[in-house]
């Protein structure tokens, strides 16, 4: 969005030149006009700039983000099986004998 207003902002900015150019100016020394038209550009350059550098950072932002939400469902992923290993790894109430264990082992099995 920001691209495309400064797209607009230069077009008005070209116009501008070109109406400089055929009327002349007749508030403003031709010299003034010169020097406000040569800031203004220097204002739309810097803020193109500010707008590249920007998109960069957010681009690099969003590829940040993508890698956390992989990593961070993979993550969930594995906790989930741990818990669910966990849970089946409890030995019931009985006591740990060793009928009980074998009977966990073919559980697990």
């Amino acid at each position: 969005e920001l691209e495309n207003q400064l797209t607009a902002k230069s077009k008005t900015l070209d116009d501008l030149k070109q109406s400089l150019a055929s009327n002349g100016g007749a508030e403003q020394t031709p010299e003034a006009q010169s020097l406000r038209l040569a800031e203004l550009c220097e204002m739309k350059d810097s803020i193109a700039n500010q707008v590249a550098q920007l998109k960069a950072s957010m681009q690099s932002i969003l590829e940040q983000w993508r890698v956390y939400d992989e990593i961070y469902a993979e993550v969930s992923l594995m906790t989930m099986r741990y818990l669910y290993c966990i849970e089946q790894c409890k030995p019931s109430g009985e006591e740990a004998s060793l009928e009980a264990l074998k009977k966990q082992v073919k559980t697990l099995q």
